[in-house]
């Protein structure tokens, strides 16, 4: 039981985050009765489900042997990075970014058995590869879906919308993986161990994660954690008591947070004035929101103001990029890491890519319309 609440004891952007919930509350005007509806439980439910069975894979040993495995096939560090990225960005356009990263970054991980890497930066990168690869389809992160869903256009119509921009910030951060991992030949471990999995955990693992996949579409998520909750309570108890937990705290808090920031008088008297909005005046705030309250609460408050467009589809998507709060994804992705450099690394990254992002996206998006 220690092991269960360790997390929260030295989880300092939960204590900043409640830090700051708790002035927030004295100046805000709210009703105890509406915080828990500001919370998202539908993502909370689906990080708590992937966060389970992504340990189950990783406990399962699996992970070794993949990793073992893709080792083996890569001689250069820039060569894995590309391999890696390119994956990321694959994976996001179909499984949504949180997905892609919760298969990637433990496999990442499990490759330091192996070999030296710059698995930090790696990581970094995969985080930004999700980001760019994920807006390309309605389904791909959450702001997305909500665009897509405040919209008229089809699904064909909503990836012809956002191509050139997905396609031109993928080619950005492969330029930038190119020029930040060097050619030099991955150097690997003399390891003569014999790595083995347990084959009925991970097929369970592999079983539940497609049934909790194919819940999300069918809007069962919550019958689905059930599910997984209870055969991991007869099968690898364990698992569930080492997933980190306090990263679903922190979500909960950065809900209540931002919901508490929307109420404070002297916003909302401003919100009105949103409507009345340029399309570049309109970008720069979807953008700069994205960097303070996350993306995916910078489009739930800017939809109620203004309709779905493709300049806020692009603009909500770009502020994923910058700060780490620009997208959920990169928050998950640097609690994965476990490195406490990892966290101010990611800036000297995603901040540039961010300005690129915004000054090559504007150009980009006058020149298409």
């Amino acid at each position: 039981m220690p092991t269960l609440f360790r997390s929260f004891l030295h989880d300092r952007i939960l204590h900043l985050l409640l830090i700051i919930g708790a002035i927030l509350l004295f100046l805000a005007n709210f009703r105890w009765s509406d915080l828990p509806g500001a919370v998202d439980w539908h993502t909370i439910i689906t990080l708590t489900g992937l966060l389970i069975l992504t340990k189950g894979l990783e406990v399962s040993g699996y992970f070794d042997v993949l990793g073992e495995r893709l080792i083996s096939r890569f001689k250069h560090e820039r060569a894995l990075a590309l391999f890696m990225v390119l994956a990321a960005a694959l994976l996001s356009t179909f499984l949504t970014n949180d997905v892609a990263l919760f298969i990637l970054v433990p496999l990442t991980l499990t490759l330091r058995k192996f070999s030296r890497l710059p698995l930090s930066r790696l990581i970094i990168f995969e985080a930004l590869a999700v980001n760019a690869g994920s807006l390309l389809t309605p389904v791909g992160n959450p702001q997305n879906i909500l665009l897509w869903s405040h919209g008229s256009l089809s699904v064909a119509g909503f990836i012809g919308q956002m191509f050139p921009l997905a396609a031109w910030l993928l080619l950005s951060l492969v330029a930038l993986t190119w020029w930040s991992f060097s050619t030099r030949e991955i150097q690997k471990h003399q390891n003569n161990e014999t790595h083995q999995w347990r084959k009925p955990l991970f097929a369970v693992s592999v079983l539940l994660y497609v049934l909790f996949i194919a819940a999300l579409e069918w809007h069962l998520t919550g019958w689905a954690l059930l599910l997984i909750v209870l055969c991991f309570l007869i099968m690898a108890r364990p698992v569930l008591l080492n997933i980190d937990w306090s990263l679903l705290a922190v979500f909960i808090a950065m809900f209540v947070d931002v919901y508490l920031l929307t109420r404070l008088p002297v916003l909302q008297a401003h919100f009105d004035a949103i409507t009345h909005l340029g399309d570049g005046a309109l970008y720069l705030l979807a953008i700069a929101l994205s960097q303070v309250i996350s993306n995916v609460p910078a489009t739930i408050l800017l939809l109620q103001k203004v309709p779905s467009s493709e300049v806020l589809a692009w603009a909500v998507n770009i502020g994923g990029f910058g700060l780490l709060p620009g997208s959920l994804a990169n928050l998950i992705a640097l609690r994965m890491a476990k490195d406490r450099r990892v966290w101010w690394r990611f800036h000297l990254f995603s901040l540039p890519l961010l300005a690129w992002a915004m000054l090559s996206g504007w150009l980009l998006l006058r020149l298409i319309s």
